[in-house]
């Protein structure tokens, strides 16, 4: 059963309807008399582990009351210190949140900065800034959609309409809304206060709490392309304002003089003259200190946590020396960053983003991590995990023929690879008990074997692939390994994978190569070359030039380039087999790999963009599916292509898809061949006429 659409784990009735047998001949319905008012979505879970979590927001007069902010699941409050957690940001128009701000004057104003702050593969982007009147009961969006990434909010504690927004600008591209932004007005409008340049934004400001005219700001150059990454240049820096924003001037004497990357800044609570800096740069980089209000700046060590997805810093609200920051562990110093080490995370998720502190009592945190949430009340010493908020980061999902009720399987970002079931006969429903895990490491596409359930593949990134027998519990590594005389193979973050339909124990896998498996993995056989563009990625161009291999950050958290990213086999013909690549290649083969026919072209479609999904018809052999995904280059359209000749020519069914919504995945359902479903970056959608129209599942 291989019905692939990207979801975040939410498996509606949809599945049962498109699945049900019909032998009467199938009556054609028009779009408008099509009613889809009873299928729902229905929240499967899992929150055995939780998903990355990017900024809280706690109300200071009440500590049991907290926001959160997530990197893929929205913004969800607690009114009980974590007994239950309510969503209230499905219905807006971004699901990755960059940050949370409470006004200080008044909880119930809730501002929120959409698309995430940090610049890994995996991020998600955003439409701009929100603001609730109400406790996160309705919002507004209040402009700034072209951000795309907003890294801080800070309000002045002498006016509530007065808001800095630190938005870091678009990821992928040029230009947008980028640097430090300032509404007087409650954000009816914004006044751009602090511009840089095309390349660079801001990542974070800080307000001197004496003084909320003065105002410090760490601009952050940085691009990220399928092919790589480079996290700063001649851009970054830190800039100060003291006349609210109406002139700034560099403050960077003492900070490290090549180019810099991501910047890291708090200003300590218990003593505002001393500013805190964790810098990323091609060279001295480090923790940073002024106590001169930025006229020069001390390096105080050399620790580093990378700007690519951590460089976050957190001053203690009652020890001006003690300093802690984000990163794969969190680390603290007690002797205002001279010396660093990491604090216990016994039994506790690394990867680390968020840290609020009791400022009552500094023994008491909140931690948020890839994990989720976590809260300690003896200084880390031990930590307690808040096991009820599902907000996994599922990159595919999966499902199997079991009976009575199939189980769902995938693979998720730094939370293994899942199985669990889709329905169960407990009265509670489905737990977290009833999940399990079938791989470690960050989790990615998982295969079921179609004549044997209990044999789950999954894998972890770069190709670390695994049989997994659900009866047994065994695990088992089954890697392709190069052959003699070959290189290494170059692995997709996310490597196809593809169970088949023809032959009990037969498995593909791909690199740059395609594999195949008759004997469920234990041997491998090659059956193609490489079939990318096997390009140089240092060659190719970020922020308008060639950047040397001493960027800062070069390819930091970046996937290898020139790799398979899509596969798909024939159920008509086991001999017909299609790949695609993340530099933009479709190759199909009509002789099991023999020979591979190339397309580069394609109606409508950017050249080089990333091939997504492949899916061979259930009803015709010669149909072939494929959804381009160029988000990576700043283009949010969605692009879905198919084709009437086994792949030789393309036309695009895209048709009335919402502009904005990069595209993934498509499933065929295998009764009505003109019934499709489609998976974008923001929903579901379906078309009933092969795609001429397409309507959105909500």
């Amino acid at each position: 059963m291989r019905n692939s659409l990207l979801l975040v784990v939410l498996l509606a009735p949809l599945c049962i309807w498109a699945q049900k047998k019909n032998t009467e001949p199938l009556k054609e319905v028009k779009k408008e008399e099509l009613s889809i008012d009873g299928l729902k979505f229905r929240n499967i879970g899992p929150a055995l582990t939780s998903g990355r979590i990017a900024d809280f927001a706690v109300n200071p007069k009440n500590f049991n009351e907290y926001f959160v902010a997530t990197a893929s699941g929205g913004v969800w409050k607690t009114s009980n210190n974590g007994t239950t957690y309510e969503p209230l940001f499905d219905s807006q128009g971004s699901y990755s949140i960059g940050c949370i701000m409470l006004d200080p004057n008044n909880s119930n104003v809730v501002w929120v900065g959409s698309g995430e702050n940090n610049n890994q593969r995996s991020v998600a982007y955003g439409d701009g800034i929100y603001k609730s009147e109400d406790g996160g009961k309705s919002w507004k969006n209040m402009g700034l959609k072209t951000s795309e990434h907003i890294g801080r909010i800070i309000i002045d504690s002498r006016n509530s309409d007065v808001v800095w927004v630190a938005a870091i600008g678009p990821l992928w591209s040029a230009g947008g809304e980028r640097g430090v932004y300032k509404t007087n007005d409650g954000g009816k409008s914004w006044t751009q206060v602090l511009k840089v340049d095309e390349h660079t934004g801001v990542n974070d400001i800080v307000m001197d709490p004496r003084n909320p005219d003065v105002v410090y700001a760490s601009a952050f150059q940085r691009r990220r392309h399928d092919y790589g990454y480079v996290s700063g240049g001649p851009g970054s820096g830190m800039h100060k304002t003291t006349d609210g924003g109406k002139t700034w001037e560099k403050i960077n004497n003492g900070l490290p003089s090549g180019d810099i990357g991501r910047i890291g800044l708090d200003i300590s609570p218990a003593d505002p003259e001393y500013i805190y800096a964790i810098v990323e740069a091609a060279k001295d980089a480090g923790l940073y200190r002024t106590t001169n209000r930025g006229a020069s700046w001390q390096k105080m060590s050399s620790h580093q946590t990378g700007g690519n997805y951590y460089n976050e810093i957190i001053a203690d609200p009652a020890n001006r020396e003690k300093i802690y920051t984000m990163g794969y562990d969190i680390s603290i110093s007690e002797d205002g960053g001279k010396t660093v080490r990491p604090i216990s995370d016994k039994s506790k998720h690394v990867d680390n983003h968020a840290l609020w502190i009791n400022p009552t009592n500094t023994q008491h945190m909140i931690n948020g991590c890839d994990g989720g949430i976590y809260e300690t009340r003896d200084a880390g010493k031990n930590w307690e995990y808040k096991s009820n908020l599902p907000v996994t980061q599922f990159y595919k999902v999966e499902v199997d023929n079991r009976e009575p009720f199939y189980f769902v399987y995938g693979g998720t970002q730094d939370n293994f690879s899942l199985g669990g079931p889709s329905r169960t006969r407990n009265e509670n429903g489905i737990v977290n008990a009833d999940w399990f895990v079938t791989n470690g490491g960050d989790g990615f596409e998982s295969a079921i074997d179609p004549f044997n359930p209990n044999i789950v593949y999954a894998q972890s990134q770069h190709g670390g692939i695994v049989r997994f027998d659900k009866a047994t519990g065994e695990s088992t590594g089954i890697q392709p390994k190069p052959r003699k005389g070959e290189n290494e193979y170059r692995w997709n973050w996310d490597a196809p994978l593809f169970t088949s339909f023809h032959k009990k124990g037969r498995i593909y896998f791909a690199a740059e190569k395609v594999f195949r498996s008759d004997d469920y993995g234990n041997t491998w056989q090659v059956i193609s070359e490489d079939v990318t563009r096997n390009l140089d990625r240092n060659t190719l161009p970020f922020m308008g030039r060639v950047w040397g291999i001493d960027a800062v950050g070069k390819n930091s958290g970046a996937a290898l380039y020139g790799t398979v990213s899509a596969l798909s086999e024939s159920p008509k013909n086991e001999n017909l087999i299609a790949i695609g690549t993340d530099d933009g290649l479709i190759q199909v083969t009509t002789d099991g790999g023999k020979t591979w026919k190339k397309s580069e072209i394609f109606p409508g479609v950017p050249t080089m963009t990333y091939v997504y999904h492949l899916q061979f018809s259930q009803h015709d052999e010669n149909i072939l599916y494929a959804t381009f995904n160029n988000h990576k280059r700043g283009d949010f359209k969605p692009y879905i292509l198919k084709s009437l000749d086994k792949g030789t020519t393309w036309t695009a069914i895209q048709s009335n898809l919402p502009e904005r919504g990069s595209t993934y995945s498509i499933a065929e359902d295998h009764v009505d061949a003109n019934l499709i479903f489609a998976a974008t970056e923001f929903g579901v959608h379906f078309t009933n006429d092969g795609g001429k129209s397409w309507r959105a599942l909500k």
